[in-house]
């Protein structure tokens, strides 16, 4: 049976579970309060009673001192009883009144004795045969004479029971109330807790939409105070997480698909080329041995095209995984000098396009992979020649600008379109769609210089407008590196 009634106390709503326990809370309340009111009453109307026991047998104990006799005033349902003491037992004076004396004496007669043997009044309370609950009191009138008083308790008895039955009249209506009422409240006060749970579970069965409800923020319009606003509060910005999370992760998903197609796309294209160039120099040695070196070159060249795109890939994955043996070898190096290398190599296979370096420090030295910072200058260059018109202007100027060394590729050409902008970071991107790739590449040098440079702690940026593009290249100066003006 305990078991049951728990089982199903278990299965109650919280609100409901917490109005019951702060109604058994009331109810232990109550009957403490209820127990010491009514004991505090019988007391305090029993001394009352005592009071007038005491005050009654004093008027009489004048009388019979004085008269020999019980005169005066006698209580409605009172008990008198006149006792002379003979060798220390008390021995029954002829009543006044037969009314004085109940038909059972020997309570009276009892209470005599121990006032004789006390020497002082004696209290008692007794169930007197036929009649009930009765207060005695007995006092020595004079040397050898005894008057034992008794006063019906019924009136204390009704009262108390009135109070009792008023008791818990109120303190059950209190208590109903308060069950009803508080279980309102609280249900009122849960609320959001029941809206968080009806959120959950929508997100839980994979209604997304879900995470876009958000719980009223003021507590005055769901109420439940300031501990239930936090949890609210807390509830929204973990939606809010889980919103951005989802975007981010739809997006990440979105970009690893296109990576995935165009990559196959990249690498499909040089693998055809590789296929036809074997089957042409299949052909061309058994039919046209003059054509066979040829064919073996642009075998060659697809196959090497074809490792470098492979080679960027693996480079980009390294960078991205963010692998413990980083693909660099950091070391001090000289910026400027590397600068100067790029733009002598750029001089050599780009003798169409005029290339000037801009003055600055003698050196910068800074805490570098010299490889993969000349490959990113390497690629910026390149860029700027391919995506330009013969005889565009090319610079190059390196700089040190607060805690960072600079380095700007800038060229005057016709400038990327604003709505390319965003994107040329992107691998596989290309800002001409129609460009060939033997002449546009495969779309993944800035990506790969973006990568290299936040490997090095730096920041590559895209700058310029119309007739002009400016790529900056931002690096870390360590605390040891050092720089020479001219």
């Amino acid at each position: 049976m305990i078991g049951r009634l728990r089982r199903t106390y278990g299965r109650l709503r919280l609100g409901t579970r917490l109005a019951l326990g702060l109604g058994a809370l009331a109810l232990v309340a109550f009957a403490v309060v209820g127990t010491a009111l009514t004991t505090y009453m019988r007391d305090y109307l029993s001394a009352q009673l005592d009071d007038q026991l005491g005050l009654a047998q004093t008027a009489q104990s004048k009388n019979i001192a004085a008269k020999g006799s019980l005169e005066g005033k006698k209580y409605y349902r009172w008990y008198y009883a006149v006792y002379d003491v003979r060798d220390g037992d008390p021995v029954l004076r002829k009543p006044e009144d037969s009314s004085d004396l109940p038909t059972d004496i020997k309570d009276l007669t009892a209470l005599a004795k121990a006032q004789v043997s006390a020497k002082t009044e004696v209290l008692r309370t007794r169930h007197i045969t036929g009649e009930g609950e009765y207060r005695l009191r007995g006092c020595e009138v004079e040397p050898g004479v005894v008057l034992v008083s008794g006063a019906p308790m019924d009136n204390i008895d009704d009262t108390v029971q009135q109070l009792v039955i008023i008791q818990v009249v109120a303190f059950g209506a209190a208590l109903l109330a308060l069950v009803v009422l508080g279980r309102r409240l609280l249900r009122r006060g849960l609320q959001p807790l029941s809206d968080m749970a009806h959120t959950a579970h929508g997100i839980a069965s994979h209604d997304l939409t879900e995470s876009a409800a958000r719980l009223p923020l003021r507590a005055d319009e769901r109420g439940g105070g300031p501990e239930v606003e936090e949890l609210r509060t807390a509830f929204n910005t973990m939606l809010e997480h889980i919103d951005d999370s989802l975007a981010v992760r739809a997006e990440a998903e979105q970009r690893l698909r296109r990576f995935v197609a165009d990559a196959s796309h990249e690498l499909r294209t040089p693998l055809m080329s590789v296929r036809g160039y074997a089957d042409l120099f299949q052909y061309a040695a058994a039919n046209a041995p003059e054509e066979r070196d040829k064919h073996l070159a642009r075998l060659r060249a697809e196959a090497a095209r074809m490792g470098v795109l492979l080679d960027d890939l693996l480079l980009l994955a390294r960078l991205d995984a963010a692998e413990v043996e980083a693909p660099l070898r950091m070391r001090d190096a000289d910026l400027v000098e590397l600068a100067e290398e790029a733009a002598d190599a750029f001089r050599a296979s780009h003798p169409d396009h005029p290339l000037t370096v801009e003055d600055g420090p003698e050196t910068l030295r800074l805490r570098l992979d010299p490889q993969r910072i000349r490959q990113v200058l390497d690629n910026l260059l390149t860029n700027a020649a391919i995506h330009t018109p013969v005889g565009t202007p090319v610079s190059v100027s390196v700089s040190a600008e607060g805690s960072s060394a600079t380095v700007r590729v800038t060229d005057a050409g016709p400038g990327i379109p604003a709505a390319d902008r965003e994107r040329v970071f992107d691998r596989f991107y290309r800002v001409d769609k129609a460009r060939s790739r033997d002449r546009g590449g495969s779309g993944l040098g800035l990506s790969v210089a973006n990568a290299l440079i936040r490997a090095h702690g730096g920041t590559i940026e895209l700058g310029g407008g119309p007739g002009e593009t400016v790529f900056t290249v931002r690096l870390p100066l360590s605390g040891t590196a050092g720089l020479t003006d001219p």
